[in-house]
């Protein structure tokens, strides 16, 4: 079966508007549009006055407007510029036969396309004149329309957050966006007739530029992440697509390459990855640290009870000694491994800050290298600080490092301390508020580097570094300013490019104590005495055997249970009274916490003291609540169980106590 084609359907007549006040002409054109329409069909309006003329173009769209030169020369150019300005675009033609060529240039050039002599006006001239008008005024539209495109995608291209670059087929710059020059730091003068090599980084081989060009001039696009060095030195990660531009006949002719500045999501990745390292190591070394705990308060118990048992000033005490030393130096080692991924609670106490850094000025030179000079000055008259030592040895240790990093051809590095009473002159200059009285200094300085001025306000900030990538977390001088924030001091750091650097750590003093009393004494022979039950629940034996001989030597009656459940069927079997429970917090079958809830309905008015390996989240899990007054950390002296202890049972004298207990820790 077929199908007949559809006609095609004729074009719509034109819509032409005559502007004049001669009737007659509106009848002349009408009859030769008319006469004409076969070849040039076209519907005729006619407004008498610029007014009606205005009214009925805000009204109806039209293709052409006639004008007679009648109408006033200066009237018609202001209504052909209204228009224009308004955004019409219809063609104009003027009628005219006297108008001088002044008046013909003002008109064209204010919008009218053409003109027709009014004695030439026939059927030919018309149509001829009409279709000329028209032509041109679309050809005149191919180009707006091309050229409003060309300054939209210029203004798109000026305004792109993203970098744009376009080289010729030689890999020449010859144009970059703003976004570009604010991104690299570079001006467009600054590349121009350059290649894109400027940029290169050295942290990518070879074969990722050679591959780049292979795949551009084979005429694919290239997509890939490069690593480019900014105009100051700073590197910058660059999500990046490169296209070939081609001409008419497929030719390459330059090539255009879009950017996006990953550098900051790449840097949050890095540190994503390294608190992702850094709870691994953590999650490890809370694995590790209950044994390790237990051990070392093995150690230190059976050394204090050796130490009980021989002469004063005999060869094996100072032995004895030395193996205190060191077992609260691996305590020490770590709560550090624990204190790289989780918030350890401070372990306070009222030291003399000259005995605590002492202790780490012995270690300093080996961590700073033989070629830079150590030096420790000790101020006299220092008042007694609050403080946790291992804390203000972390300060140290990372200020040294910093230091070390600073002189790697050596130097002079120095750490001194002072007494310091500021007054109103002094905090009045400081920019951050920092209350009147009396202070310990800690001054760390060395005639290193320097670090340069537009650095030294950001120093504090975490993750900020100036190493190279790699050689640092920028953290460590975040570390040092939240330690000494949370023992309530304030650190300022003077610094300049080539001068070197000195630190200033202000940490308040402890009114009415003397730092010559804040000494430690492993001795246990001012250890007070009890007469009191005691059950002792620990599931480690040995730890378990030790603690319990030095409370039958202090004289209290000792309970041993060897884990929660035992303690319930010791406490169910024993008829006298149990004063003290002094219970583990983590064990097998029963947790100290869950042990604690079943003795409060049992023995309700025995007394808790909880002891622990673990850190101090694992035991604030374990629903232990007051680590302040009822906990005591693993590994422990003696002598800080036996305060404890006294402290627990004794409340009232708790607040006496525990001056004495803390300058123990």
């Amino acid at each position: 079966m077929s199908t007949l084609a559809k006609p095609a359907l004729a074009p719509a007549p034109l819509q032409v508007l005559l502007v004049g006040t001669k009737e007659e002409d509106f009848f002349v054109i009408r009859e030769i549009l008319e006469r004409n329409r076969g070849t040039l069909a076209a519907d005729l309006d006619h407004a008498q006055s610029l007014a009606e003329a205005k009214a009925i173009l805000q009204r109806k769209r039209y293709d052409l407007v006639l004008f007679e030169h009648e109408t006033g020369d200066a009237e018609a150019v202001h209504l052909v510029s209204e228009f224009l300005h308004a955004g019409v675009t219809v063609p104009f033609i003027l009628l005219t036969e006297d108008a001088d060529e002044k008046t013909v240039a003002d008109l064209i050039k204010g919008g009218t396309w053409n003109c027709v002599a009014r004695s030439q006006l026939d059927g030919a001239t018309l149509v001829r004149t009409i279709r000329n008008t028209l032509t041109v005024h679309s050809l005149q539209r191919e180009q707006q329309t091309a050229e409003e495109s060309l300054r939209k995608l210029s203004r798109a291209v000026e305004q792109s957050a993203d970098t744009v670059m376009v080289t010729n087929h030689h890999g020449i710059i010859e144009y970059v966006n703003p976004a570009f020059e604010t991104l690299t730091g570079y001006k467009r003068e600054d590349v121009y007739g350059k290649t894109p090599r400027i940029l290169k980084s050295g942290q990518q081989g070879p074969e990722i530029y050679k591959e780049m060009w292979n795949t551009m001039l084979a005429g694919n696009a290239y997509r890939g992440i490069l690593v480019n060095r900014k105009k100051n030195g700073e590197l910058y990660y660059l999500e990046e697509s490169i296209c070939p531009v081609r001409d008419g006949e497929g030719h390459i002719t330059h090539f255009i390459a879009n950017g996006r500045d990953l550098t900051e999501r790449m840097r949050m990745q890095a540190h994503l990855l390294q608190a992702q390292k850094m709870d691994a190591i953590g999650n490890l070394a809370g694995g590790i640290a209950h044994d390790f705990n237990n051990l070392l308060t093995i150690i230190t118990s059976y050394a204090e009870l050796s130490l009980d048992a021989v002469p004063h000033d005999s060869p094996l005490e100072s032995k004895i000694q030395e193996i205190l030393l060191a077992a609260r130096r691996a305590a020490e080692l770590t709560r550090q491994l624990l204190g790289f991924s989780r918030k350890q609670p401070q372990a306070l106490r009222v030291a003399d800050l000259n005995q605590v850094i002492t202790r780490i000025a012995n270690t300093l030179p080996r961590l700073i290298g033989e070629d830079i000079q150590f030096t420790f000055n000790r101020g006299e008259g220092l008042g007694a600080v609050r403080v946790d030592p291992l804390q203000i040895e972390q300060i140290l240790m990372n200020l040294a490092s910093n230091a070390r990093d600073a002189m790697p051809q050596g130097g002079h590095l120095r750490i001194e301390t002072s007494d310091e009473r500021l007054d109103d002159a002094y905090v009045q200059c400081k920019k951050a508020v920092i209350p009147i009285g009396r202070y310990a200094l800690i001054t760390v300085s060395d005639d290193g580097a320097g670090i340069p001025t537009e650095h030294l306000p950001h120093i504090f900030e975490p993750f900020y570094t100036t190493k190279p990538s790699g050689k640092g977390t920028g953290l460590g001088l975040a570390t040092v300013y939240g330690i000494v924030k949370q023992n309530k001091g304030y650190i300022w750091a003077y610094s300049e490019a080539a001068m070197g650097t000195v630190f200033k750590i202000y940490l308040p003093c402890v009114a009415g104590v003397d730092s010559a009393k804040t000494n430690e004494n492993f001795k246990t022979e001012a250890m007070p005495r009890g007469s009191e039950t005691v059950l002792l629940v620990e599931d480690e034996t040995a730890v378990r055997t030790a603690t319990a001989e030095f409370l039958k030597l202090q004289g209290y009656s000792v309970l041993e249970a060897k884990d929660g459940i035992d303690a319930l069927v010791v406490a169910r079997a024993h008829n006298p009274k149990i004063d003290l429970v002094v219970s583990d917090v983590v064990m097998p079958n029963m947790s100290g916490g869950q042990l604690a809830n079943e003795l409060a309905r049992l023995r309700p008015d025995a007394k808790l003291l909880f002891v622990s390996g673990y850190a101090g989240k694992t035991v604030l899990d374990h629903n232990v609540l007051d680590l302040e007054t009822n906990f005591l950390q693993k590994p422990y002296t003696l002598k800080q169980l036996s305060l404890k202890i006294r402290a627990a049972l004794e409340p009232t004298l708790s607040q006496a106590a525990t001056p004495h207990l803390q300058s123990s820790l």
